[in-house]
């Protein structure tokens, strides 16, 4: 039953009409607030020194991927146990999923598709970003020796805001034929993103941060973004900072990629630019990415694709999930199965040249996992009680 809300405001009588959940348009119930996400930590899921991981295969390649990362923990002695998720678009299952990451603290995940285009029904991958404030997300795009791509000895970061932007999902209808999509950029994420991208690169030896926009065009949202980040330069004098229009942007990352050491920006132009370094250095298959809130984090193929198209056939590339892998080890301070696992993937790519059809090769994805489970064994830095 509708509530009738009397609010006085410089004399002026205003009546809102509070209607029930489901009586509620898509555009009202598609985002909480278009703000930071209020997010408060439990204690994470810790047992006999083993981690609790929440792993969401999701949609296309992802389950068979999920499959090589278990198999490839197994024989590295990786000190982690999975809670495996099945998320279905058209149910509830993502709450049960959010409580499993809150309570790990750390997920893998696959891509999940929302296989729908009812408006009311959204993406469940910016659900779950947007409700554990994962604001940050980081793609080392970096060269493979033995990898043929179009460009080579290519090392640079891609810093990107994973929670608002375009990706706010507020849309409406305004008059019949029309559609308006907010883009919301905020000062408190902005310099959220500023300041972790120039700690960053503090931190890592990196030189230069380049922002980047369309502040010609978007004067606000993307002005905003662009002022902060130089406002938040200042304080970091012996970092270079720059600045660049996203279409020059991803003309210079043909040209000459090598210009580029740190590079921020927003959620769309993160996505575009992702995609684009993934490309110059030989494809989808090969990058992780990692995203990081205050309290959780959450490790995933770096373009974010489903592969629907080759799913069950064999021939998907497990390089990119097992990098988000080894990014996940890392993370909870498994140091040295992340080192184990990252130099048998390496010794894979490079110097045996296993390569699936994406890098140009014949191999199966069998193939690769299997190399890298036989260098694992080969090793002599895994811990002893697996050696025999």
């Amino acid at each position: 039953m509708a509530a009738r809300i009397i609010c006085r405001q410089n004399k002026l009588i205003k009546t809102l009409i509070c209607r029930p959940q489901s009586t509620m348009s898509a555009f009202e119930i598609q985002h909480k607030t278009p703000l930071i996400k209020k997010t408060e930590p439990i204690p994470v899921a810790l047992y006999g020194g083993r981690h609790a991981v929440t792993m969401l295969p999701g949609g296309g390649i992802g389950p068979e991927l999920m499959s090589y990362v278990r198999e490839v923990f197994k024989y590295a002695g990786a000190p982690v146990d999975f809670e495996v998720i099945d998320i279905d678009p058209s149910d509830e299952s993502i709450d049960y999923a959010l409580t499993s990451i809150k309570r790990n603290g750390v997920a893998i995940k696959g891509n999940i598709e929302t296989k729908s285009e009812n408006t009311e029904i959204i993406s469940r991958n910016v659900a779950i970003r947007n409700e554990l404030d994962l604001y940050i997300n980081i793609v080392h795009c970096k060269s493979f020796p033995g990898v043929h791509a179009r460009q080579s000895n290519i090392d640079l970061m891609i810093i990107r805001q994973n929670t608002e932007g375009e990706y706010a999902m507020l849309e409406h209808e305004s008059v019949y034929g029309v559609i308006e999509s907010m883009k919301v950029v905020t000062e408190s994420n902005s310099e959220r993103v500023a300041r972790y991208a120039f700690e960053f690169a503090k931190r890592n030896g990196r030189k230069k941060v380049t922002t980047i926009h369309k502040a010609n065009i978007m004067k606000l949202s993307d002005g905003l973004f662009l002022d902060t980040s130089k406002r938040i330069a200042l304080e970091y004098p012996e970092i270079e900072h720059n600045d660049m229009i996203i279409d020059n942007c991803c003309m210079q990352l043909v040209s000459n990629p090598h210009q580029f050491d740190v590079m921020m920006m927003t959620n769309l132009y993160g996505s575009i630019v992702s995609n684009v370094a993934c490309g110059l250095i030989g494809g989808a298959g090969l990058l992780s990415g990692r995203n990081y809130g205050d309290h959780y984090a959450i490790f995933e193929p770096g373009t974010r694709n489903t592969g629907t198209a080759i799913a069950g056939k064999n021939i998907a590339n497990p390089v990119a999930m097992l990098s988000a892998s080894v990014d996940m080890l890392e993370h909870l301070g498994h140091q040295q199965h992340a080192t184990l696992i990252r130099r048998a993937i390496e010794k894979t790519i490079c110097e045996d040249r296993i390569h699936t059809s994406d890098l140009g090769g014949t191999a199966k994805s069998t193939d690769v996992v299997q190399k890298v489970i036989d260098h694992i064994l080969e090793s002599d830095i895994r811990p002893w009680y697996k050696r025999y």
